[in-house]
């Protein structure tokens, strides 16, 4: 999953009135699902010591009396958060995923369980799922903000876009925050309104805690506009605010890292990203650190980074389609992961996994596109690209993208308008280290 498309699902039960950090504490002591010690600078400051000692609370409670189904749910959703403030997710969706199914055991129309469980399926990429859970709440409390999100999460994931904009509406009717905002700018964001998504990220932050996990996510999610557009003074900024709210925010510093990467400076590139992968696992960071090793002429490093991800990736991984309740799908990352290691087959293979899925996704197609793109199957790339085009963004790769695969397909004058659009988009934008061949490089800087 890209990093930003994390924001929507990932910050659903920030506004739940479900708390960590305010249950009454007990034993930390605790039984099976345990929380793990968390490393580095996430094992730092109040929030972990209020952390391990609320869900020591809740798992006291447990065994003091089994059928509590409100601490063994509150317990779900405090996993559900540790998961993504550490990366672990194989660890901690699984153990949520136990906690709420206990809960749905006994409660089948309990609405706070099925939310807990939606966004569990969204978190690992079980969309279909996802979608059916939110649709099951909404039956039962149609007035409330939050399911309105996860319904938008869902249709925005299975590119039901019309549906997703009517959600978004509809949460934002009910309770405009920063959840509610954060939606509003990622749909203006594919629709090509990047301004307006500016607008409305800086709303969530501002509606947001400062130094809290969700408030810096959207804070980087802000930078990460402004560097898309070029604007690289003003995202560094936003990304040093994050730093100063939220000492060591992995996703701030690779923030700072591709700032760095935009203007030429590898070796902080890499530096900066080493430093986030050893707060929080997350694949990206080296993905990343892959196209930087290649931009610095260090095949084997870049070989190994390489490697790296697809192993990364394979460890979280459903690992069949029968079974839509363990593990994570990640055949579109795993598409572009292979691409990246040079196999062409296991890339198309993982890309049509995903696209069957999800047919209508805009990401998908764009990922089967550059798919075929790379195997030389320019006509079939092209009618990818056109899907992936349909909502109008103005995502300055995907612009380049479909300059390449136009160019290819003998359509001068439209390739060549796409680059410019894409250059004018974000001027520092440049071609994947792997794209020699491409038919137009973007002028280096």
């Amino acid at each position: 999953m890209s990093i930003a498309r994390r924001i929507l699902y990932a910050l659903l039960l920030c506004g739940f009135g479900v708390s960590v950090v305010a249950i009454v504490l007990s034993r930390p002591d605790a039984p099976v699902p345990a929380l793990k010690d968390r490393h580095g600078s996430l094992a730092l400051g109040g929030e972990w010591l209020n952390t391990r000692q609320a869900v020591g609370g809740l798992q006291d409670r447990l065994r003091r009396n089994p059928d509590d189904h409100e601490a063994r749910l509150q317990l779900a959703q405090a996993y559900v958060q540790e998961s993504r403030i550490t990366g672990n997710h194989t660890y901690y969706d699984a153990a949520a995923l136990q906690l709420v199914d206990q809960v749905l055991d006994a409660r089948p129309d309990d609405f706070e369980a099925l939310c807990t469980k939606a966004v569990i399926s969204l978190s690992q990429h079980h969309f279909g799922q996802g979608l059916m859970l939110a649709e099951r709440a909404a039956q039962l409390n149609p007035y409330n903000g939050f399911v309105q999100g996860l319904l938008c999460d869902a249709h925005l994931e299975l590119g039901h876009y019309p549906e997703a904009v009517k959600a978004a509406d509809r949460m934002n009717e009910l309770r405009p925050d920063l959840r509610a905002y954060s939606r509003v700018s990622y749909l203006r964001e594919i629709h090509g309104d990047v301004p307006g998504a500016r607008e409305a990220m800086d709303m969530a932050v501002r509606a947001g805690v400062p130094g809290l996990e969700q408030t810096e996510w959207c804070r980087v999610m802000l930078g990460r506009l402004h560097e898309n557009a070029g604007q690289l003074t003003e995202a560094e900024t936003v990304y040093r605010q994050a730093l100063a709210a939220r000492p060591a925010y992995a996703y701030a510093q690779a923030g700072l890292a591709r700032v760095a990467r935009a203007r030429g400076d590898y070796a902080t590139a890499v530096d900066l990203l080493k430093q986030a992968r050893a707060q929080v696992q997350d694949f990206a960071f080296d993905d990343e650190l892959t196209d930087l090793y290649r931009l610095r002429r260090e095949p084997a490093k870049a070989k190994a980074s390489a490697l790296a991800v697809i192993k990364q990736l394979q460890a979280h991984a459903n690992t069949g389609d029968e079974n839509d309740a363990q593990g994570h799908y990640t055949d579109r990352e795993l598409a572009y992961a292979y691409l990246k290691a040079g196999d062409l087959d296991r890339a198309l293979q993982h890309a049509q996994t995903e696209y069957e899925r999800r047919p209508a996704n805009i990401d998908v197609c764009e990922t089967m596109a550059w798919v075929h793109y790379k195997r030389g199957d320019y006509a079939k790339a092209q009618q990818y690209v056109q899907q992936a085009l349909r909502t109008r963004s103005r995502n300055p790769q995907l612009l380049y993208r479909a300059g390449c695969i136009a160019l290819r397909n003998g359509d001068a004058a439209g390739g060549q308008a796409l680059l410019q659009q894409a250059r004018a988009a974000n001027p520092y934008l440049r071609p994947d280290p792997t794209d020699h061949d491409s038919p137009l490089l973007l002028a280096r800087r």
